[in-house]
C-alpha cells in the first residue's frame, strides 16, 4: 500500500505545478486556493467518515478512500478535455479543477485515520514506530520511480501523470478489496448497529476522551499550525523555483527534469536519514521520540526561511533537501507517537478531530499566504509559512516541560 500510494503520488506531484501553471494557466493565488477548497471539504466530511470507520470497518474505509481519489485524479488529469471537449468551454478550468479536488477531499476523509488505525490494530501499539518509519523508507524509494516516471510521462502530454497516478490508485483499491485483512479490529456487532445512534455514541466517546486528555488538545494546536503552514510551501515550492528563482537551461534539462532531479536528491537523503534514525535512537521511547519532534520543528522554520531566501539555484537545493530529511523522519515519528497516545475504538474518530484541525488550519491560512505571493512574492509566502510553524515549536516545548515536570 506504501508503495503504490508513493509510487502515483510521485507520479502526479512531481510536476503537478508545470501542469497547473503551464497546462492550465493557474495564479499563485489560485493554486492555494484549490487546496483551500479541497480542505473546505474534508472540514465537513471528516468526522462522518472517521466515525463510519471506527463503527464499521477501517478496511472498507480505506479501500473505498482510493477509489474515490482515483477517480478525481483521473478527472483532474482530463480537465482540459472536459472542458473544451464535452462542455464545450462553459465550466473553466480552474473549476474543473476545484470540482476534481472536492471529489479527491471525500475519499482523502475515508482514508484519513481508517488506514493508521488499521495498521496499528493489526500490528500493536509496541511496533508501530519501526514500521511506519519502514514504510516511509518504502514510499521514498517507489517515489523515485514514480519521480522518473513522471518526468518522461509529462515530456509527452503534461496530464499523463495524473491520469496515471489516479489508474494506480484505482487498481490499488482492487487489490485490497482481494488481498487486505481485519482480523484485529472489533466492530460494532450487527444487531447493535442502528446507524446514526451508533455512529453518535462513538462520536461522543471520542469527545468525551478529547475532553480529559490535555494532550489532544495541544496536539489540536499542532494540526492547526502545521495545516496553516502546509500550503505556503507544499503548493508554492515549484513556482517559486521558476519565477523567483529561474531554471537553467542545459544538457537538455527542461523543468520536469529539474523538479525530478530536486525530489529524487531530497528523496535519497530522506531515505539515508530515516535508516539513521532507525539505528541509532530508541523509537520505543516517547520522550525521546517527542524531543526529536521539537528539535525537528524548530529546524523546518529555518529550513523553510532558507529554502524562501535562497540567492540561487545551488541554496534553494540546500534548503528543499533539508527540508525533505526533516519531513522524512518527523512526518511517521509523529504519526507513530500520536497513535500511541489514542484510544483503539475511537483511534480513527480522534484521527479525523486532528484532520479537521489541519484542514481548518489550512482553509484560514491558505488563501492568506496565496495573497502574499500575489501581493508581494512568493518569498513572502514561503516566509509566513516558516512563521505560522512558532505555534508547533512551542507546543512541543511545552509538551516535553509538562513530561519533565511529571
Amino acid at each position: 500500500m506504501s508503495a503504490v500510494i508513493a509510487l502515483a503520488n510521485a507520479i502526479m506531484f512531481t510536476t503537478y505545478a508545470l501542469y497547473y501553471i503551464q497546462a492550465l494557466g493557474l495564479n499563485p493565488f489560485q493554486l492555494v486556493l484549490v487546496g483551500s477548497f479541497l480542505e473546505i471539504v474534508v472540514f465537513v466530511f471528516e468526522i462522518p467518515t472517521g466515525v463510519l470507520a471506527d463503527t464499521y470497518s477501517r478496511r472498507l474505509s480505506v479501500i473505498i478512500a482510493f477509489f474515490i481519489m482515483g477517480v478525481a485524479y483521473i478527472i483532474e488529469g482530463q480537465a482540459m478535455w472536459i472542458s473544451h471537449g464535452l462542455l464545450n468551454g462553459a465550466v473553466s478550468l480552474f473549476a474543473l479543477v476545484v470540482i476534481s479536488e472536492m471529489i479527491r477531499g471525500v475519499g482523502e476523509t475515508f482514508l484519513s485515520g481508517a488506514e493508521q488505525s488499521w495498521v496499528t490494530d493489526e500490528l500493536g501499539e509496541e511496533r508501530i514506530g519501526k514500521v511506519f518509519l519502514r514504510a516511509s523508507q518504502v514510499q521514498q524509494a517507489a517515489s523515485v520511480a514514480g519521480i522518473v516516471a513522471s518526468v518522461l510521462l509529462s515530456s509527452v502530454s503534461l496530464n499523463l501523470p495524473y491520469v496515471t497516478g489516479g489508474a494506480l490508485y484505482i487498481a490499488l483499491a482492487i487489490y485490497l478489496a482481494a488481498a487486505m485483512r481485519e482480523t484485529n479490529y472489533r466492530p460494532v456487532p450487527q444487531a447493535d448497529r442502528n446507524s446514526w445512534g451508533q455512529m453518535k455514541a462513538t462520536f461522543n466517546e471520542g469527545i468525551s476522551f478529547a475532553k480529559r486528555s490535555p494532550v489532544f488538545i495541544l496536539v489540536l494546536i499542532v494540526s492547526l499550525s502545521a495545516g496553516a503552514s502546509s500550503e505556503g510551501f507544499d503548493r508554492l515550492w515549484e513556482a517559486h523555483l521558476l519565477t523567483d528563482i529561474g531554471l537553467p537551461r542545459f544538457g537538455g534539462w527542461n523543468d520536469a527534469v529539474w523538479f525530478g532531479a530536486f525530489s529524487i536528491v531530497s528523496m535519497l537523503l530522506g531515505l539515508l536519514t530515516n535508516e539513521a534514525v532507525i539505528r541509532k535512537a530508541n523509537l520505543d521511547n516517547h520522550a525521546i521520540a517527542r524531543n526529536m519532534m521539537f528539535v525537528l520543528a524548530a529546524l523546518k522554520i529555518m529550513g523553510l526561511i532558507l529554502f524562501a531566501l535562497a540567492p540561487n539555484l545551488a541554496w534553494a537545493l540546500v534548503g528543499f533537501c533539508f527540508l525533505g530529511m526533516l519531513n522524512s523522519v518527523f512526518n511517521p515519528l509523529y504519526a507513530a507517537w500520536l497513535n500511541q497516545q489514542l484510544e483503539s475504538r475511537t483511534r480513527s474518530t480522534l484521527l479525523s478531530f486532528l484532520s479537521q484541525a489541519n484542514a481548518i488550519g489550512q482553509t484560514a491560512g491558505g488563501p492568506l499566504v496565496g495573497w502574499a505571493g500575489v501581493r508581494y512574492t512568493i518569498r513572502v509566502s514561503i516566509v509566513l509559512s516558516a512563521c505560522l510553524l512558532l505555534p508547533l515549536v512551542m507546543v512541543f516545548r511545552k509538551l516535553r516541560k509538562r513530561q519533565e515536570g511529571g
